[in-house]
């Protein structure tokens, strides 16, 4: 694929997807939603890691500083397990916290699962990268990027990343309209 198509990170952080003790589904749900929501060409960046917190430092910072994805994706890790530490690491690899984006996400989820308000999703912005950090569950990272979708573009367009559009037929991005 050309380097000039908008790059976007999805990251599964799973010790059991990652060592093959079951298939990672959160990884490729993502993908699939990315695909039908966007209109316009990308160029998928997937990687499957345990829930280690220093090879997660690593893979945001690769993604984001040496890949120059305009988005990343992450899914799993977000619970209060001992083992759960996508949300911290989030927080220490990004510059600027962006918590509106969890608190919707948590607020959506509510609405389907009580205890959706375990989760502890954030997101962040470093450098030009905007980092998304999602449940495990197919069905629960659709609804959350169903929720959040609509302000990503118009925030790579602040980050003065890639013009990124969306299929309207699922999906409209907002941006503000120019005067």
């Amino acid at each position: 694929m050309p380097d000039s198509l908008p790059k976007i990170g999805i990251v599964t952080v799973s010790d059991r997807a990652s060592s093959g003790q079951y298939e990672d589904r959160g990884g490729p749900a993502i993908q699939d939603y990315l695909t039908e929501v966007l209109s316009c060409p990308w160029q998928p960046i997937a990687k499957v890691i345990p829930d280690e917190a220093s090879l997660l430092k690593e893979t945001l910072t690769l993604l984001a500083d040496d890949h120059r994805c305009c988005l990343i994706i992450t899914t799993g890790g977000t619970g209060p397990a001992r083992r759960d530490i996508t949300p911290d690491i989030t927080e220490q690899v990004c510059e600027k916290r962006m918590p509106g984006f969890g608190e919707l996400m948590r607020k959506v989820s509510l609405e389907k699962v009580p205890t959706a308000i375990l989760s502890r999703q954030t997101a962040g912005i470093r450098g030009g990268s905007l980092i998304i950090n999602l449940p495990g569950q197919p069905k629960a990272i659709a609804e959350c990027l169903d929720a959040v979708f609509p302000a990503i573009p118009y925030c790579i367009d602040l980050l003065e990343g890639p013009y990124l559009t969306t299929n309207l037929e699922r999906i409209e991005a907002f941006r503000p309209q120019k005067k």
